[in-house]
């Protein structure tokens, strides 16, 4: 592998107001870490699947699991980590749970980034 250069700004200029505008909206560390475990969350590709099917319709575990051909375990687990995050919520229907997005952010953001890995 290559040895890579240190990138060094040679100027040493800092444009002080452009610091300071974006430092007062810079976003806390608490947000940050909270939107990094959404992004790691949406980097697997079986809650992908899942996700993609609650964006069309919401679903039991059941039907997910036959849709996806995954046991329904599997799917229970993921779903216990996608609601974790408020990505999913379930609603109880008499005896059978059904899942949806938790609400349209939620849906905007899978549909962006599909939108941007179907982009040429």
């Amino acid at each position: 592998m290559p040895k890579r250069k240190n990138i060094f700004c040679d100027t040493h200029v800092i444009d002080r107001e452009k610091v300071e505008r974006i430092s007062k909206i810079m976003l806390d560390d608490s947000t940050t870490l909270d939107l990094a475990e959404i992004f790691r969350t949406l980097g697997d590709s079986t809650r992908i699947k899942i996700l993609f099917a609650l964006s069309k319709t919401e679903f039991c575990v059941c039907d997910l699991s036959s849709l996806l051909n995954i046991s329904s375990s599997a799917i229970s687990h993921q779903l216990r980590f996608l609601r974790a995050l408020r990505l999913v919520k379930p609603a109880k229907k008499g005896r059978i749970v059904h899942y949806s997005l938790d609400d349209k952010h939620i849906l905007k953001l899978f549909e962006e980034g599909l939108k941007h890995v179907r982009h040429k």
